[in-house]
């Protein structure tokens, strides 16, 4: 099972984290590297915004073990701004970047906002065929009208994952039935919530045990089947996406390292 799946957060960056996650007094410096201790995976959000230095990433390399992956998310320069056109440049820099790496290059997310809608198809569809073979690409769709045959076909055609969401966008239901069929080796699943008003990330301020019982079966299924699964909690799923990460873990019979034992793994480093 742990070789096919791997649980995270959709970042690390949380000062609200610290005494509920990392152990008091973790310096900010430090979040990635004790973070790594817990998860083996991590999506960025900062790829969005704009596309970090080439000593950032190598940082970020630096700082995790053997084994860690980075899933990344392009730029909104490409997906939100340029909407997948024209944006040769931009992507070949992205692409660059994101290889410093090396092996710890997971998936790249390309999310494209809910006015991206199916009219816009000729634009996914060109850019399909020259995203690179060496790169695992994703894509998220925020407008329910893609999530047809012909779309699921042309995303298998080039190798790319359709990202399932837990979100306001698209029903559950749809979602958990997508599952069943997968674009790609590999799912990327994220788990967003559609409560914006979650302002407190140092605590569980909902209940998502039924959703998550019901992906948790989604992602065994899919483990048996030898696809590999990337999974990323958002703090607006429940207020506290650690913990909503190592329930996960929990139910797939994988080895959830809990904040008390954080403290105690810092001195075997």
């Amino acid at each position: 099972m742990a070789t096919y799946v791997r649980l995270g957060t959709q970042g690390w960056n949380y000062d609200a984290w610290v005494g509920p996650f990392y152990p008091v007094g973790t310096r900010p410096a430090d979040f990635l590297g004790v973070y790594a201790r817990a998860f083996d995976t991590v999506e960025i959000d900062s790829t969005f915004y704009a596309i970090p230095a080439a000593k950032t990433v190598r940082g970020w390399y630096d700082r995790t073990p053997p084994g860690f992956t980075f899933a990344l998310k392009l730029p909104q320069e490409i997906t939100h701004e340029r909407r997948l056109r024209d944006c040769g440049d931009v992507l070949s820099e992205f692409y660059d970047r994101a290889r410093e790496l090396g092996e710890k290059l997971g998936p790249v997310l390309i999310q494209l906002g809910p006015d991206f809608g199916p009219v816009e198809l000729p634009a996914l569809a060109n850019l399909l065929p020259l995203l690179p073979r060496d790169i695992k690409f994703a894509v998220e769709f925020r407008n329910r009208g893609w999530i047809n045959d012909g779309v699921l076909a042309l995303l298998a055609e080039h190798g790319v994952a359709l990202t399932l969401t837990e979100s306001r966008w698209i029903p559950r239901k749809a979602m958990l039935a997508l599952a069943a069929r997968p674009t790609a080796d590999f799912v990327y699943i994220r788990w967003m919530g559609g409560n914006r008003d979650l302002v407190d990330y140092s605590r569980i301020q909902i209940d998502r045990s039924r959703e998550l019982e019901a992906w948790a079966g989604v992602i065994a299924t899919l483990a048996k089947i030898r696809v590999r699964v990337y999974g990323y909690v958002n703090n607006h799923f429940a207020g506290h996406s650690p913990q909503n990460a190592r329930e996960l873990q929990r139910r797939l019979g994988q080895t959830a390292v809990e904040p008390e034992m954080m403290g105690e793994q810092m001195s075997l480093f």
